[in-house]
């Protein structure tokens, strides 16, 4: 059994170009930053050419780490921007609604709490820049102007793309527990 090397020592090794270490990065992030992709990309092989895309890119910057704040935040970064990069380029995003043409009603759902790839099905069943706002906001924690930014919408947009995901997930949340009760 090896010893696992600390995040230093690895990123030095990888630059080295030692593909063990290389083998060890991928390793330890690859599963954590495909769920990232899965949760953006609908299409499980685009998600998985995606993560490969960000790991190569990750590799590729490594030398460009300050090693201040998270390794994991580092990668996951990169990892989002390809995401962002690939729903650029396939023209999925719809982000036109304007913030004036929603009404948002807040409501709760009561019941067990949905599993990860449960709640994983539901995202992909919204549309694209629904998932996408949804994701960057809610997920990974970027504020609207942020957003707004790396997709090239009006922070408007963003902020009624999140009211209608939300409410989005509210009524597949319900669908999917009146059909479970009714199979109950």
């Amino acid at each position: 059994m090896t010893e696992m090397l600390n995040i230093p020592e690895l990123i030095q090794r990888c630059i080295a170009d030692d593909r063990r270490s290389q083998k060890e990065l991928w390793d330890r992030y690859a599963p954590m930053m495909l769920s990232i992709c899965q949760r953006y990309l609908k299409d499980q092989a685009t998600a998985e050419d995606v993560l490969v895309n960000g790991m190569h890119r990750m590799m590729q910057k490594l030398s460009m780490f300050k090693h201040e704040g998270s390794f994991e935040g580092w990668i996951k970064r990169i990892i989002i921007n390809e995401c962002l990069m690939e729903l650029r380029k396939n023209r999925h995003q719809h982000l036109t609604v304007s913030i004036d043409d929603v009404h948002a009603e807040p409501s709760v759902i009561q019941g067990d709490p949905l599993e990860y790839e449960e709640l994983l099905g539901l995202m992909n069943e919204l549309p694209t820049g629904y998932r996408t706002v949804l994701n960057l906001y809610v997920v990974e924690g970027y504020k609207h102007r942020e957003i707004a930014e790396m997709l090239g919408i009006s922070i408007n947009t963003s902020k009624s793309q999140l009211i209608l995901a939300r409410k989005r997930m509210q009524a597949l949340i319900k669908k999917k527990y009146k059909a479970a009760k009714a199979t109950a």
